[in-house]
């Protein structure tokens, strides 16, 4: 077995160590929640925790890690008889994102159960986690099936396991970290909300501290028993702590002034819910335990405030994380002053070893397209706004205001990840059909099953009422459900595109969009071209907060190299279908169809073109052409590419979120 990392050796992070720490005197917090980019020691302070957490009694030879003084009456292994029991550390699972279900719930063999009556049941990752830690590295990529799995266990603190009537049950209450990079997509709402706590890591940009931090890395790569022996003492004290705060956890008095501090601050930064509160006030009760006190004091109040409600607070994918400390200092200001507390939310709390000041880092506020007022170019006659220096470049328009959309779907049949979009062949949905199983049996369809095992009964010597099955009998459910697909906007960003209303409706979509993608577990690009060349200006992401600023930041100007937006485009699909050929794209082009610069402009856009329509790409032209004279050019590029156009007019929400059934209407009368 590998040393772990010390976690008192882990260089700053205060945050993050003050937050694990406490669930680890309450586990009744409820977990943690640490985002940051990568390399931030996220996983090595979460491995390291494990080491300090309490042992737990179990009973002897239980599967299931019941508690020997009050064991589960439903438990598997059980009924369990008084006395026999063992003390062993607490576990901290870890849950791949690739795990299958039965890894995660357990297994149950449905060939024995339907042949023998017997429950043979092999406990999964929540049994093992039970009353210990399940870690999720990159919790944000976990599939869909398996989030609701969690919610359900966290929501009852048991979980079930169902295979056509015969169903297995057992405790799974656990203490759930977990590890995102923002950057690699956002967490469905209904999980975020069951972690008690989150923090925001990045790494220091202190020389000294980043130096300290290199050489205990290879001081630990170089002998890791040896530097796990340097830091015993201090994993000690910290062990010893925690358990004293254990132990004081039962008498620390949360009075009716912390309690009032606690409803008006997630009052006034308007929480949804009761839970904020709950997890504030466990939290308070935590900090009082750990700095050795049995009174919860306004400074409790507003570090739980810090650690409980930033990711609670947000409205939609486009806000920021973090709180107003100015705006909480004044609520604990306005609300405090009662059992014995002076109020003054404003100092600086001193949480003890383990935690520093936990407030988080106000965000930078996301970039404004048009700026301040007085920096902004005037508009010409139109509104059309002049050149603000470069080469015809002009101030990058702002977004319209996001709107809800219609659901946009791919034709056909997929068998893409798991997802809300398009129909596909998935573990889950409406079961449509039945199959010999390929690999281990996860779905059964029943009746398929017994009617291929029906012929074969009096062959097979059957001579009772039950019906005997053999292997080859099991037939597995095909089911017809949701994917997720990409959807690759192409946006001419040239001198002709650049009018202020044009792009902030082109963005508002795009937006929109992405929103639409991120409640629907999507994949979002977008290309831009103008100029000479194309770029990628947000690579196939499903995050919504790098995607508001890069497309806030869009400038317009310059030629119109449609041939390169295309073929950059092309690249970029290729990439994608490499990297996860099951997912389907849908391209939406933004242009007037124009096409200049260098020879035969037109004619390379054309072949460009093609490309898409023999791959089968399907795809929508949103036709930006204005003026009385139109050449009907981006019309003709929705032909080539074998896909559809629609007019500028059309582009609004009812209009942009119906393009694909245009797509699959020409697609079907074709």
């Amino acid at each position: 077995m590998s040393t772990p990392f010390p976690f008192t050796a882990v260089v700053g992070q205060d945050d993050l160590r003050l937050a694990l720490l406490l669930n680890a005197v309450s586990p009744a917090v409820g977990g943690v929640l640490v985002r940051g980019e990568k390399g931030t020691a996220k996983s090595t302070a979460v491995r390291a925790l494990s080491a300090l957490m309490p042992e737990v009694d179990v009973v002897s030879g239980c599967r299931f890690s019941c508690d020997p003084d009050s064991p589960d009456p439903g438990c598997p292994d059980g009924p369990h008889e008084p006395g026999a029991f063992a003390s062993r550390p607490a576990r901290m699972v870890e849950l791949p994102v690739g795990a299958s279900e039965d890894r995660l719930v357990g297994a149950l063999d449905i060939e024995r159960a339907l042949a023998e009556g017997v429950k043979a049941f092999e406990p999964g990752l929540l049994a093992d986690a039970h009353r210990g830690i399940l870690y999720v590295d990159e919790v944000n990529l976990l599939h869909d099936h398996l989030v609701d799995l969690l919610l359900d266990a966290a929501a009852m603190g048991a979980s079930y396991v169902e295979r056509e009537g015969v169903s297995v049950r057992h405790a799974a209450r656990f203490l759930l970290v977990g590890t995102m990079n923002p950057e690699e997509g956002e967490l469905r709402p209904q999980l975020l909300d069951r972690f008690g706590l989150t923090v925001e890591v990045a790494a220091s940009r202190e020389p000294d501290q980043r130096v300290e931090v290199v050489r205990r890395r290879l001081a630990y790569d170089d002998d890791p028993a040896g530097f796990a022996a340097r830091w015993a003492d201090e994993e000690a004290a910290v062990r010893a702590r925690i358990a004293a705060a254990r132990e004081l956890l039962p008498s620390v008095r949360l009075g009716d002034g912390a309690l009032r501090q606690i409803a008006a601050t997630c009052a006034a930064f308007e929480v949804d819910g009761m839970r904020a509160d709950i997890v504030m006030a466990r939290t308070a009760t935590a900090l009082a335990a750990w700095a050795g006190r049995t009174e919860v004091l306004a400074e409790d109040v507003r570090q739980a405030a810090l650690l409980a409600l930033p990711h609670r607070r947000r409205r939609n994918p486009f806000d920021a994380p973090g709180l107003d400390e100015d705006k909480l200092d004044e609520t604990l200001e306005e609300f405090g002053g009662s059992d014995g507390q002076d109020g003054d939310g404003d100092e600086d709390p001193d949480p003890g070893p383990g935690g520093g000041p936990g407030g988080q880092p106000e965000p930078d506020d996301a970039p404004q397209g048009d700026g301040d007022a007085a920096a902004r170019p005037e508009a010409g006659e139109g509104g059309e706004p002049q050149p603000s220096g470069g080469a015809g470049e002009q101030s990058p328009a702002r977004a319209a205001e996001p709107f809800r959309t219609r659901v946009l779907s791919v034709p056909g049949l997929g068998e893409g990840a798991a997802g809300r979009r398009s129909r596909a062949r998935t573990e889950h949905g409406r079961t449509i059909g039945a199959r010999r199983p390929r690999g281990a049996l996860t779905k059964l369809h029943l009746a398929a099953t017994v009617q291929a095992a029906a012929p074969h009964q009096r062959a097979r010597g059957r001579s009772g009422p039950g019906l005997v099955v053999r292997r080859d009998d099991l037939r597995q459910a095909t089911r017809e459900g949701r994917e997720g697909n990409l959807v690759l906007f192409v946006v001419d960003a040239s001198g002709s595109m650049a009018a202020r209303q044009r792009m902030s409706a082109v963005k508002g979509a795009v937006l929109s969009l992405l929103l639409d993608a991120y409640q629907r577990r999507d994949k979002v690009g977008l290309v831009t071209f103008r100029g000479s060349a194309a770029e990628v200006a947000l690579p196939p992401t499903s995050s919504v907060d790098a995607a508001a600023v890069r497309l806030e930041s869009l400038p317009t100007g310059g030629r119109t190299p449609l041939a390169a937006g295309l073929l950059r485009a092309h690249e970029v699909l290729r990439v994608e279908r490499l990297r996860d050929p099951a997912r389907r794209p849908l391209m939406v082009v933004v242009t007037d169809g124009r096409a200049t610069g260098g020879p035969e402009p037109v004619a390379l856009a054309g072949r460009a073109a093609r490309l898409f329509a023999a791959e089968g790409t399907a795809s929508v032209v949103v036709d930006c052409e204005s003026g009385p004279v139109r050449l009907g050019l981006a019309g003709r590029l929705a032909g080539e590419l074998g896909g559809t156009a629609v007019t500028l007019d059309e582009l609004r929400a009812d209009s942009i979120a119906g393009l694909v059934k245009d797509v699959r209407s020409s697609r079907r009368a074709a």
